[in-house]
């Protein structure tokens, strides 16, 4: 018994070696450059042991992706203190940028997702899909929150603030990449960018209803 836990604390131990070292390996050289050889001499680790935990390279960057996002969701669904005790906009604002904050501690689902998304590759990897899933359960995540928040908003605008919060969000981390944004500071804004959309959203919604088109605050008033 003792003997297959030590095993098994091993293996698990290889296994988290192996994954560092591919993300490091792909963060900096993206997939196409990142091979099993490169992994064995990042890790320390013989071919057989990669092998022994994934198939190919594609299961071993799709492994990676999954680990991230994982731990982000994970960062996530831990309490923020700084979130108790408040409410409506503010409590927005701070779950936006522990949302950043959370990002930028497990960047490589992202990173690595959007290099692959990028690329286009011919055949779709595994690696590749498992990046679509996983944004998709972010996009899933953000809908429900929204729909609870914005409850008098209509399903088409939810998804047009979801989409928008996706998009804003992968810009500000190509921004945090190049060293240009600190993103829980930058995912801030995200949330003055959202409710400001969400405002406008209401008050098309609300001209539409009225039989009124929106009002244009760039179209010059009538001549007097």
């Amino acid at each position: 018994m003792a003997v297959s836990k030590r095993t098994r604390a091993n293996g698990a131990a290889s296994r988290e070696r192996i994954l560092d070292a591919a993300a490091e390996i792909a963060g900096e050289r993206g997939y196409e450059g990142t091979s099993i050889s490169l992994v064995c001499e990042r890790s320390g680790l013989p071919a057989s042991s990669i092998y022994w935990h994934f198939r190919d390279k594609d299961e071993l960057i799709a492994a990676v992706i999954d680990r991230s996002f994982t731990r982000w969701t994970a960062m996530l669904d831990t309490a923020d203190p700084v979130a108790e005790g408040l409410g409506g906009e503010r409590r927005f604002h701070v779950a936006m940028q522990h949302t950043g904050a959370a990002i930028a501690r497990f960047p490589d689902f992202l990173r690595l997702g959007l290099m692959l998304i990028l690329e286009r590759r011919p055949e779709e990897p595994t690696a590749r899909g498992r990046f679509l899933e996983v944004r998709g359960e972010a996009a899933d995540r953000t809908r429900a929150v929204y729909r609870a928040m914005f409850h008098d908003l209509g399903g088409d605008d939810v998804e047009a603030l979801v989409t928008l919060t996706l998009a804003l969000a992968d810009g500000l981390f190509v921004a945090h990449e190049v060293g240009e944004v600190d993103l829980g500071a930058a995912f801030d804004l995200l949330a003055t960018a959202v409710l400001g959309a969400a405002d406008q959203l209401r008050s098309s919604a609300s001209s539409r209803h009225a039989g009124t088109p929106p009002s244009d605050p760039h179209r010059p008033g009538p001549s007097r």
